[in-house]
């Protein structure tokens, strides 16, 4: 199982970004997706999340910007961020909590990061 992210690159603050990752191999199940992102010296944040089902949940930090959808047929996960922010410049990783066929066991995958540069 692979994660695949794309959709980052360089905006001006008060514009809009759509991020994407892609699970790819074979899944058994796909459940909960979530997005974090971590500014160089500082932890990993995690800024939303979504359940199988559709349950969302966000970082106050994030709250009434970025949204987080998911395609369970295209095993996708987004995030569409508006009304950016030069402190939300980070690299944006996503995770995804999979059990894959013959196993018991969810087990994480993460996606290779992508840039989110914002500008004032």
């Amino acid at each position: 199982v692979q994660l695949q992210a794309s959709g980052g690159g360089l905006v001006q603050a008060g514009g809009s970004l759509r991020l994407s990752c892609t699970a790819s191999g074979t899944i058994f199940s796909l459940n909960a997706m979530t997005w974090y992102r971590q500014i160089p010296g500082n932890q990993r944040e995690l800024i939303a999340s979504i359940t199988k089902g559709g349950n969302t949940n966000y970082a106050d930090s994030v709250k009434d910007r970025f949204t987080i959808s998911r395609d369970n047929a295209k095993t996708t996960v987004y995030l569409q961020m508006n009304s950016l922010k030069p402190e939300d410049t980070a690299v944006y990783y996503c995770r995804a909590d999979i059990v894959r066929p013959g196993s018991g066991n969810t087990r994480e995958y993460w996606g290779q990061g992508t840039l989110v540069t914002v500008s004032s």
